[in-house]
């Protein structure tokens, strides 16, 4: 686990219960001076503990300086980082995290349609709290199973913005459904829409627009988990070094990734699901397998990068700019 850049320390000046299973985090400077600045959908790196680096949305106003703001969702399928987070991390501590990084930035239009389930309300918040300050026409939908797996639902609701943001919850169907071919419309050019939240549900909101026509350049997704694979229909592939042309075997069982730093090879590496592209890195011969969801459809046809956290091959060697 690479965390070179980790280079930041805050303190967790506020810890607080937002919802069933959700935490939020205020994290401020130990010195009370100015945070780097970000822009909506950013999110930051955090080292939650001795090998683990996980990937969080700033969910606060993008003019806060003094602050972050951030959201924990605890996952019943935990890999160690929310789990810890929940009962490790408390008020006082000291984190290490990276400075921001955005790959879910909001584009230039006249209207944007912001799509939020479950804990995928961070990013959207952000977005939603900086179209505001800026007075641009934006709506906010946002779904959960219940009210009470719904957070931040007092902010948003005593929000200036509070009359363009509808909820929705799954054992409430009495209070409406989310109709997502209703509410994006028709394809124009000037309204950009934003999704983010569990596979299922980005997987919805995409398909139907999709099938509504509209353009992929107009439809933006952060997943924060990678989707489930299983290894056991994988082949064994090779992977070159282009710098010193050494050659390793990569079995169906580990990862490009793991090879590679057990032969001392380093590659900056986040979430290892093939989510965040931290590890993102050129292929100048061979196939890859993709198997992240960062990349798009035309980067993935390219095929000449790929995220050796998760992706493979489907040739029998990848040659790589390392």
């Amino acid at each position: 686990m690479n965390d070179s850049t980790l280079s930041l320390f805050v303190r967790v000046t506020q810890k607080c219960q937002e919802a069933e299973d959700i935490v939020s985090y205020e994290l401020s400077d130990p010195h009370g001076r100015p945070l780097p600045a970000f822009s909506a959908g950013a999110h930051i790196d955090v080292r939650v503990k001795e090998g683990v680096i996980r990937q969080y949305s700033l969910c606060g106003h993008p003019e806060e300086r003094d602050r972050y703001f951030i959201a924990v969702l605890r996952e019943p399928s935990s890999r160690g980082g929310s789990v810890a987070m929940h009962d490790e991390i408390e008020e006082g501590d000291l984190l290490q995290i990276s400075a921001p990084k955005n790959h879910f930035p909001l584009e230039p239009a006249k209207r944007s349609v912001l799509f939020a389930g479950g804990i995928g309300v961070t990013p959207i918040l952000c977005m939603a709290e900086r179209l505001s300050h800026t007075q641009a026409q934006f709506e906010m939908h946002y779904c959960a199973r219940s009210r009470e797996r719904m957070a931040f639902v007092d902010r948003l609701s005593q929000s200036a913005y509070a009359d363009r943001v509808h909820f929705y919850y799954d054992d409430a169907p009495e209070a409406g459904k989310l109709d997502v071919a209703a509410v994006a419309g028709e394809p124009n050019d000037e309204t950009h829409i934003y999704v983010c939240g569990p596979s299922g549900y980005i997987d919805h909101v995409m398909s139907t627009c999709k099938a509504q026509g509209w353009p992929s350049s107009q439809l933006h997704t952060e997943y924060f988990s990678g989707v489930e694979t299983t290894s056991e229909d994988d082949e064994s592939f090779e992977v070159k070094i282009a710098s010193s042309g050494a050659t390793f075997s990569v079995p169906k069982d580990k990862s490009v990734y793991e090879v590679l730093s057990e032969n001392g090879i380093d590659i900056m590496v986040s979430c290892e699901q093939g989510v965040c592209g931290t590890c993102l890195t050129r292929v100048l011969e061979g196939e890859p397998d993709h198997r992240d969801l960062y990349l798009d459809d035309d980067e993935r046809a390219a095929n000449d990068q790929f995220t050796p956290c998760c992706s493979r091959a489907k040739s029998k060697t990848l040659v790589l700019d390392l």
